[in-house]
């Protein structure tokens, strides 16, 4: 379903004049129009498949090294995300770190950013969007352990009530081998060290 711009551009017209601005104002003439294409890039992933970008995979054992099949984890580290948190429509940013330990199929890097843009571009809470991320990526690699860590900046807390402008929140979603702490405690330590 795609986003309706012509009705969000009539509820932002509406949401102004609750505020009691007048958005037939020179600066406001556009503002309707502004924030309904804004909107629509926010909430781009609101229906769209999360596991598309996986769908071309890499057989690792009938590639050209089958005899070398990967021992450890692949890590993605400081991959830039930016959501909406879906309590007070303002916006969260960070990086999201993503591990899995592959099983028979591996997958381009560059598709595991597409996963972490598609499910963060929809309202969210973080602790949601982590959890969704690692059963994505577990579903359609069937990975042996998937880890998923979040640090973001919520404009909630940082501009708003009793506003922490450094404060970030950190989230931990695993699965598989991973779910042990013990298991995943090398990998929390990449992720620290930016080694």
């Amino acid at each position: 379903m795609a986003v309706d711009r012509e009705r969000i551009a009539a509820l932002v017209r509406e949401l102004l004049e609750a505020i009691g601005e007048d958005p037939d104002r020179p600066g406001l003439t556009q503002t309707p129009l502004r924030v309904a294409d804004a909107y629509a890039e926010f909430f781009a992933g609101v229906g769209a498949d999360a596991a598309e970008p996986l769908e071309r995979t890499i057989s690792v054992s009938r590639g050209p090294a089958p005899e070398t099949l990967p021992s450890g984890a692949v890590m993605l580290r400081g991959i830039r995300f930016r959501s909406t948190c879906e309590h007070h429509l303002l916006p969260f940013r960070g990086r999201a770190h993503l591990a899995y330990l592959p099983a028979e199929k591996v997958v381009g890097l560059g598709a595991l950013t597409r996963v972490v843009d598609i499910l963060a571009a929809r309202p969210q809470v973080q602790e949601r969007l982590g959890e969704q991320i690692a059963d994505v990526v577990e579903g359609a690699l069937d990975a042996r352990g998937v880890l998923v860590v979040l640090d973001a900046s919520h404009e909630c807390v940082t501009a708003r009530g009793g506003t922490q402008p450094d404060a970030t929140t950190v989230t931990v979603a695993a699965r598989g081998e991973l779910a042990e702490p013990a298991a995943r405690a090398e990998l929390i330590a990449l992720i620290g060290s930016g080694a």
